[in-house]
């Protein structure tokens, strides 16, 4: 089944409490497709670069089988770049540095090959841009995620309504679910969210775990507890990725298989979070996966006996 990925591909310098960067491949759609490659095999990603982003970093995609037909180089541009220097509780962070450069005036052109995919993630971009990636489809996906931000939600409130009404699962974290409301309660949050259009809800709450929410039903996945975290740069996008590189494979979209997709999506995040940028994601095995997925059933199973007291 083919997956169409939509978002930024960057360059990044990090800066932690453990270390620092210079420049780095980052970006949106590299995390979301370089994880859901791992378990997806028609991976296509929709982008933009300037003439200075190194021929290594797209053979680096195209190695592991993504599909870069869709990635425009703007040979006089240059590429996005974003610098930020994190927090010591690694929750909070500044952006020192953005320069949109080539994606400021970025125009989604979808490939023939990209018209007719059975899924689509919409990475954080400007609203009207994800409407402009919808709009050329010839026919509905079988899913559609949406990520997204609470600036788009200060900045371009209308289009960004008409995005949602579009997509069947919408991802963002604790605060921005409470911006898009207005409630506090993320329960509340999510019964309003799930009026605006998509089916699906999943609130990321980072080191705390994640929230699907569909209908009157809720799963919780924790987050793994680690010993060490270098860089939670892209932790959300290769959630994202490990999320439809799931469903993808497997081609079963029911809230039943989405659970099992928030845990892939967690466990994957959770090798990006111990090294910086995308490295933590590229010398991965199934066995290195299939280990940490382990972790996780480790750490949620559990038998209890109920008696009456």
């Amino acid at each position: 089944m083919s997956t169409v990925i939509v978002g930024t591909v960057a360059f990044d310098k990090i800066e932690t409490p453990f270390g620092k960067t210079d420049k780095i491949l980052g970006g949106a759609a590299t995390f979301i497709s370089l994880t859901a490659s791992k378990f997806a095999d028609d991976v296509h990603i929709i982008s933009v670069v300037g003439g200075d982003f190194p021929e290594e970093y797209i053979n680096l995609l195209t190695e592991r089988g993504i599909n870069t037909d869709g990635l425009q180089i703007k040979p006089e541009g240059k590429s996005f770049y974003w610098s930020g220097r994190y927090h010591t509780d690694m929750n909070t962070r500044d952006t020192l540095i953005t320069e949109l450069n080539v994606l400021a005036d970025f125009d989604p052109i979808l490939p023939q090959s990209c018209l007719t995919p059975d899924f689509v993630v919409l990475g954080n971009l400007t609203p009207s841009v994800q409407m402009r990636v919808l709009d050329q489809l010839v026919k509905r996906p079988k899913l559609i995620v949406m990520d997204t931000m609470n600036y788009w939600m200060d900045s371009a409130w209308d289009d960004l309504m008409k995005v949602i009404a579009r997509v069947d699962v919408l991802m963002v974290n604790d605060s921005e679910a409470r911006q898009l409301t207005g409630d506090y309660s993320l329960v509340k949050a999510a019964q309003k969210i799930l009026t605006m259009g998509p089916k699906y809800l999943v609130i990321k709450k980072g080191e705390h775990g994640a929230l699907l929410f569909h209908g009157d039903s809720v799963f919780f996945a924790p987050a793994l507890p680690l010993e060490e975290v270098f860089d939670p740069t892209g932790a959300g996008d290769t959630f994202a990725g490990g999320f439809i590189g799931h469903l993808a494979s497997t081609g079963d979209i029911s809230f039943g298989n989405m659970k099992n997709a928030i845990i892939y999506g967690s466990a994957m995040a959770s090798f990006t979070v111990e090294k910086f940028g995308t490295e933590g994601l590229l010398n991965l095995t199934k066995e290195d996966i299939d280990e940490r997925l382990k972790l996780f059933v480790d750490l949620v199973q559990f038998d209890i006996s109920l008696v009456n007291r």
